[in-house]
């Protein structure tokens, strides 16, 4: 079994500690995986800052929600789909669109199923989308600015995603209910 150090503000490395109080200051609490990453200050200085711009971007937290919950599933991260279903269910998205994105199918609403679908295609083609992909999304309402951004969304969901992946945090107390693993 893999054990990584979970740090908090009191015993992260001294280049963390910004990043983790940051991160304490949008959530309330430093999330586990955060803890983790904590090990590395270029890794969770990395994802500080992406995070950041991110949710300083153009798409709603509703919207960034659906795209991170998709990613999640997609890197098959137990942890974040537990994290980001609680987070998406916040932001207004229903119960059964969260429940789609968590068996891989798409949500109802024509924009947050164009943004599933491109997140999904991102992933599981490598950032190799058709002209079929792209069209779909902007003929769902999205700009160019929207599909380029995305990448950015799917950048800050695999550092997260893959850090899961390879230190296995514990899911805090509050989202133990959306506990998540591959089906």
């Amino acid at each position: 079994m893999r054990s990584f150090t979970i740090y908090t503000l009191e015993n992260a490395p001294e280049a963390s500690k910004p990043a983790l109080s940051d991160l304490k200051e949008a959530f309330g609490f430093i999330p586990n995986v955060a803890g983790a990453m904590a090990g590395s200050p270029v890794l969770l200085t990395c994802l500080a800052q992406l995070f950041k711009n991110v949710h300083d971007g153009s798409f709603s937290e509703r919207q960034i929600q659906v795209l991170l919950l998709t990613n999640a599933v997609a890197n098959a991260a137990d942890w974040a789909v537990g994290f980001h279903s609680f987070l998406a269910l916040g932001q207004g998205v229903s119960v059964s669109d969260v429940d789609a994105i968590r068996t891989g199918k798409r949500p109802s609403t024509q924009g947050d199923a164009a943004l599933s679908r491109l997140a999904q295609a991102l992933i599981s083609q490598r950032g190799r989308l058709d002209e079929e992909d792209v069209r779909n999304f902007l003929e769902a309402g999205f700009d160019q600015r929207h599909l380029l951004e995305v990448i950015a969304v799917i950048a800050a969901s695999t550092i997260t995603n893959y850090t899961v992946n390879v230190t296995r945090p514990p899911l805090e107390p509050p989202f133990d209910r959306h506990t998540w693993t591959r089906g």
